[in-house]
């Protein structure tokens, strides 16, 4: 019982593995024991990002670019990991994109391309990794949702609220779908993360102070918070655990 969060001799791939929630993801799962692919766009971004956790965890980190919009990129990276590593075992999709407008005003194409990352990137990713874990009878996949794919949220955010709605749904839909294969799919859903994108609003006191008031846990949220319940659901303990969005938050959810 003691070793069923462990995830020796497991492979796992991150998508979005040099972001702020990301990268810690992908630590996360190379000190539980995982050979771990970080993937994105920016080769300099994930080549840094794997050379730092292998050289933290002294577990195999590769990187490899990936454009999750892109069919044939996807395809390509899940090709590219099973050549290389044998196989893949896990699935963390972590990439996403937020961008705000008032909805009277919303660029359609900025909508558009919301979609294409945080929905179409998720889809295809799922699909490509589910044809390898169908295969094997086996796999996890871990979607990055949010508070806000169950929670509206005022201030330009529908399009983002709206992606991670698909993406609920999204988990849901594949988790019933893919059960015969022992496949298990679930998702992540934090609430405002602290990461070099929403670092203002950790250094302005005030607006940080109003956030926390509005937290039962009366804190803010950092992307280690994400780590363990990442874990989880990578590992043997989660074996019976499908469907599913744990939400980091700190208990905005139960409001």
């Amino acid at each position: 019982m003691e070793d069923m969060f462990r995830l020796d001799g497991k492979v796992a791939l991150v998508t979005g593995g040099a972001g702020g929630i990301g990268r810690a993801l992908a630590e996360g799962l190379s000190q539980y024991g995982a050979r771990v692919v970080v993937a994105s766009r920016n080769q300099e971004a994930i080549d840094k990002a794997a050379k730092e956790i292998q050289a933290e965890t002294s577990n195999e980190t590769l990187a490899i670019p990936v454009d999750v919009t892109d069919e044939k990129s996807v395809s390509d990276l899940m090709k590219s990991v099973v050549a290389k590593m044998g196989t893949v075992d896990i699935l963390v999709n972590a990439m996403g994109a937020n961008v705000k407008y008032d909805a009277l005003d919303y660029p359609m194409e900025e909508w558009t391309r919301l979609f294409n990352v945080n929905v179409n990137g998720t889809m295809i990713a799922c699909k490509h990794a589910g044809q390898v874990f169908k295969e094997k009878k086996q796999g996890k996949i871990i979607n990055l949702s949010s508070i806000r794919g169950i929670r509206g949220l005022t201030g330009g955010n529908v399009g983002y609220c709206a992606t991670k709605g698909a993406v609920e749904l999204i988990t849901k839909c594949l988790a019933i779908e893919w059960a015969p294969y022992n496949i298990n799919v679930n998702a992540l859903g934090p609430a405002l993360i602290i990461t070099p994108g929403t670092i203002h609003i950790a250094k302005d006191p005030a607006r940080a102070e109003a956030y926390k008031k509005t937290v039962p846990l009366g804190r803010l949220g950092y992307p280690e918070d994400c780590v363990g319940a990442c874990v989880f659901l990578a590992s043997k303990a989660s074996d019976y655990v499908t469907g599913h969005t744990i939400y980091v938050d700190g208990g905005l959810a139960a409001k």
